[in-house]
């Protein structure tokens, strides 16, 4: 079992690793080992993850999520594989915790007498600006 907060942890045998090999620095090693690592975890049919846990992993998942619903991530940060095993766990574990914290609800509130006092002086004083630049015709009485 892995332990996201207090009330989700996720079975281990829900999630699938598969090695692949990695691209970028490493040598001939990189040419003969799979050090890359690539986490699926079926995110629409896990039964660990409570119903708003989910929408909100579906949502902040983006382009990592299938239209199936699995999660893929890839970790290919190291040179070693397990350094990328914990890498990718660790990185699926803070994905969930992000789900799992509830967005703050906005509150509409009212501007005070004060700021819309503010707001229209500035106005007026703006608009004097903009009046005294322009140019002064001859004949009119303005």
């Amino acid at each position: 079992m892995i332990h996201v907060t207090t009330g989700i942890a996720i079975d281990e045998n829900e999630i699938h690793q598969e090695f692949i090999q990695a691209s970028g620095p490493g040598g001939q090693n990189v040419n003969k080992v799979a050090t890359a690592v690539q986490l699926r975890f079926d995110v629409a049919n896990s039964p660990s993850l409570p119903y708003e846990v989910r929408e909100r992993l579906l949502a902040l998942a983006g382009r990592q999520i299938t239209k199936e619903g699995v999660l893929i991530i890839h970790a290919r940060r190291f040179r070693s594989q397990e350094a990328n095993r914990q890498d990718v766990m660790e990185r699926l574990v803070e994905l969930i915790r992000k789900a799992a914290q509830r967005p703050q609800i906005r509150r509409r509130t009212k501007p005070t007498r004060t700021s819309k006092i503010h707001r229209l002086e500035t106005k007026r004083h703006r608009a004097k600006t903009k009046r005294l630049r322009r140019t002064v015709q001859e004949g009119s009485d303005g």
